[in-house]
């Protein structure tokens, strides 16, 4: 018998593949699964004749999916890993010009919300034989740079694969970053169209199935004790919870925590949902979209525990929320988030800094008095969601009042997908979500875009659980294409399309700030979109509504189908929810709003 290679010859493009395919991840339950869901793909000039061959010949251990824009095919991969808590990803590979430049949005959501994603642009020749070549962006005091440059600030790891043994390094390298928890983010392999081509020996070794099991970095033992000596000396304690419980996997350690440590819990957008909405400790939303009863006790907390957040401006009122004297402590798994704003930090996994908080706080509980305040301010805000998300008689409803429609149709289980405009605000402070995959908004980079493309991705991640997206028309009509690959691949998604013929949120802070309402809706500019049409002839059913009331037997008939439904609703541009919320800081020009602009600014909290 002889012996097994100890090399094998095969292209760069080749040698990708089979790397990927070769890799694993432990998942929670104790199985172990491919760490890449797919690959992403729309081949052209750089990519189809090196990579194409490649994905083709290893399609049934590492599957190829087409979608119709590059951006929409990246986002959808984005949001596959947030579904996913970060434990699965995918990878994305495109032409060498536009469809490239196409990815940088799509970096920048995932660079900002800190979750993984493999970018294999196409390149320009490494040999610089023909130059210049097709799409090529020439820079004459530098021939090693092209349009993937423009991916270098918005991704974690950046490599120009110019000769096929780089990849040696680089592909290991890649994967550290997209497993790393406090490093993860996009990884970029720009990959020049000879060198996907070019045949070379690769150690066998190098495919040899690996299991990644993502680390968990325990707090270091003297943060611990400072922290939790922070916290015992607290009277008026609040927690906010951002996207690293749900990465970290602590929502049960956290909702034990809480309710044993009388601590009142409020929600980031990306944190939302950790906390079941029900859950005696959970305030509900935080910040600029926050609910009145978070918001009141951020007003008065003497500590503000930062459990897995950024604290991004919208978290904290442009710095303006919180009490001049509040103490801040941040626990993040990584050191940059967990020492911002002149925090304590506590630098560890969220779920081993729980545990070691909780066995270093011994019998300590905040205040009686201070948990009952929180609790009534929380029943209180249930009323008023209540009466906020009924139905009322007007023309047209509010985004409240149709999220309200959809919440109560779909139930709290449903993983409900947004991103920008103005649903995000009022679905962080009145949609009601169960579990952490109920509530996936994409609110660190606000994309408009990301809708559709990321309840494409959720539903790949999460087959079983009902997606329901909702979207204003002017995402709908920034992005929408995937709404024919969710048909094609048959990823059924409930769309939900609330029209209210511009861009209704960006034209309330206009007037809001002084300006005259202006090149924001579009009921003087343009025709009327019929949406339902639009999206029927991508391939899903589809039907407007002409009213709130028959609302609820759209979604029912939508919920039914077999494939992508799409539910379109007109709605009131000029209607927002007043109650709840904190003050953004957003310059003021307009001369009459200046003086109240400069006196809310004289509340931020400034310093590190």
């Amino acid at each position: 018998m002889s012996a097994a290679p100890t090399t094998l010859r095969m292209t760069a493009g080749e040698a990708v593949v089979r790397y990927l395919a070769a890799q694993h991840v432990a998942m929670p339950d104790g199985s172990e699964k491919p760490l890449f869901g797919g690959v992403w793909a729309i081949f052209g000039h750089g990519n189809v004749a090196g990579l194409g061959p490649a994905l083709h010949a290893h399609r049934d251990v590492l599957p190829t999916f087409r979608g119709h824009n590059e951006q929409g095919m990246a986002l959808a991969a984005v949001a596959y890993a947030k579904a996913l808590a970060r434990r699965r990803m995918m990878a994305v590979t495109t032409s060498v010009g536009p469809g490239a430049t196409n990815l940088v949005t799509a970096a920048a959501v995932a660079h900002v919300n800190r979750l993984p994603l493999l970018l294999l642009p196409g390149d320009v020749f490494a040999d610089r034989r023909p130059d210049p070549v097709l799409q090529q962006v020439e820079w004459p005091g530098d021939p090693t740079v092209s349009a993937n440059d423009a991916l270098r600030p918005v991704s974690r790891y950046f490599d120009r694969i110019t000769r096929p043994e780089q990849l040696l390094t680089s592909l290991p390298a890649s994967i550290r970053v997209l497993t790393d928890p406090a490093e993860c983010g996009p990884a970029t392999l720009a990959f020049p169209q000879d060198v996907q081509a070019e045949s070379a020996d690769w150690p066998a070794a190098f495919f040899a199935r690996r299991v990644h099991r993502i680390r968990r970095p325990t707090p270091d033992a003297d943060e611990v004790a400072a922290a939790a000596a922070l916290i015992a000396a607290a009277k008026r304690p609040l927690v906010i919870c951002g996207g690293g419980v749900k990465y970290a996997l602590a929502e049960k350690a956290l909702a034990a925590f809480a309710e044993r440590r009388r601590l009142p819990v409020a929600e980031t957008q990306a944190g939302k949902g950790a906390l079941s909405f029900d859950n005696p400790a959970n305030m509900g939303s935080i910040g600029v979209t926050g609910t009145a009863a978070a918001n009141a006790l951020a007003a008065e907390a003497d500590l503000v525990v930062a459990l897995g957040t950024r604290l991004a401006d919208f978290t904290t009122g442009s710095r303006a929320l919180f009490h001049p004297q509040m103490r801040l402590l941040g626990v993040n798994v990584a050191a940059f988030d967990a020492a911002k704003h002149g925090s304590q930090p506590l630098v560890g996994d969220a779920l081993r800094s729980i545990e070691a908080l909780d066995h270093a706080l011994g019998n300590w509980s905040a205040p009686a008095s201070w948990w009952d305040k929180a609790r009534q301010g929380a029943l209180a805000w249930a009323r008023e969601v209540d009466r906020i998300t009924a139905p009322a008689n007007r023309p047209r409803p509010s985004d409240a009042e149709v999220l309200g429609a959809v919440n109560r149709a779909v139930g709290p289980k449903a993983v409900l997908v947004c991103a920008a405009g103005g649903l995000p605000g009022e679905l962080h402070k009145l949609w009601r979500a169960a579990d952490s995959q109920a509530y996936h908004l994409e609110y660190g980079y606000s994309c408009m875009g990301y809708e559709i493309a990321g309840g494409l991705g959720a539903k790949l991640a999460l087959p079983e659980r009902e997606v329901v997206v909702m979207v204003g028309d002017g995402s709908y009509l920034m992005m929408n294409a995937e709404i024919a690959t969710s048909v094609a691949l048959g990823a059924k998604l409930t769309i939900v399309v609330l029209d209210n013929r511009g861009f209704g949120c960006i034209n309330r802070l206009q007037q809001g700030t002084g300006g005259a309402p202006f090149n924001n809706l579009l009921a003087d500019a343009a025709p009327a979109v019929d949406f339902a049409a639009h999206a029927a002839s991508l391939g899903a059913q589809a039907e407007k509504v002409a009213s709130l009331a028959a609302l609820p037997e759209a979604l029912a008939r939508a919920r039914a189908a077999t494939r992508t439904a799409v539910v379109v609703i007109d709605t009131d541009p000029a209607l927002s929810t007043g109650e709840g919320g904190a003050w953004w800081d957003v310059p003021v020009a307009v001369q009459a709003k200046r003086p109240a602009y400069e006196t809310a600014r004289k509340k931020q909290k400034l310093g590190a």
